[in-house]
């Protein structure tokens, strides 16, 4: 049954960033489609981790901060949930920050900070999984780009340079592990209302710019996005790879 390949029933996921927004719909998401889920991030992910529980399913708390990891720190988390969980089948990186300012105004330690968890963290950890799954002969690893993975933005080079690079990212490792039955993917989320995009959404003119531009007529939802996760997560999409899926109301076509 075409159902049952959307099922997770039996796997073990690791989300970064999950403790709100996109990341916590993730979560919730995966736990719902039958996965167990470790939540990494830099505070307790309190409802996260409740809201899995209350779906039966094993939530684990990892704490990290992928602002300032060496490498050897991510083989650590990805070893603990596999010893704790009993695999690591899925990873979603999802975790990312951003800094706003006129590019003549950049800083080099706000360049640094966006880019080292936005992407060095991002390909560390995936290496890390990777080894594990790769080891395994399955997996799937599903990156979280952003419209401006395909735009330049405004005010904000640094995050714009990162999610570009992230894209890219997912088509290199897809090209290197899709033969090896991993599979890499990432979802591109549109303009959603977050923490991250708060700023716009308190500027009334950039405010009614974008929903202006925007087919579907509204800002996105974290949950608009999280059923895209889990068909990347899931056997529905074992001959997607190297993929950046676009969940943006129609932002791109516009």
């Amino acid at each position: 049954m075409i159902l049952d390949q959307f099922s997770l029933a039996g796997t073990v996921a690791l989300v970064t960033g999950g403790s709100r927004g996109l990341g916590q719909a993730y979560a919730v998401a995966l736990a719902e489609a039958g996965a167990d889920v470790a939540v990494l991030g830099v505070s307790e992910p309190t409802e996260t981790l409740a809201r899995i529980t209350a779906l039966g399913r094993r939530a684990l708390d990892v704490r990290c901060d992928l602002g300032a990891v060496a490498p050897e720190d991510l083989d650590a988390v990805v070893a603990r949930v596999v010893a704790e969980l009993g695999s690591l089948d899925v990873l979603v990186n999802n975790a990312g920050i951003i800094r706003r300012a006129p590019a003549v105004d950049v800083t080099p330690d706000d360049w640094r900070a966006v880019l080292q968890v936005n992407l060095d963290a991002l390909f560390q950890l995936s290496q890390s999984a990777g080894r594990v799954m790769l080891t395994a002969g399955r997996g799937r690893i599903v990156n979280v780009a952003s419209m401006l993975s395909f735009q330049g933005g405004v005010n904000v080079p640094a995050y714009t340079a990162s999610k570009h690079a992230v894209a890219g990212l997912t088509q290199a490792l897809a090209n290197e592990w899709a033969g090896r039955g991993v599979n890499v993917n990432a979802v591109a989320p549109g303009y959603v209302a977050t923490d991250n995009t708060a700023p716009l959404r308190a500027d009334p003119d950039r405010e009614r710019a974008i929903v202006e531009r925007i087919p579907a007529g509204r800002w996105g939802t974290p949950d608009d996005v999280a059923g895209a996760v889990v068909f990347l997560a899931s056997d529905a999409a074992r001959y997607v790879h190297g993929t950046v899926l676009a969940v943006d109301g129609g932002w791109l076509a516009r």
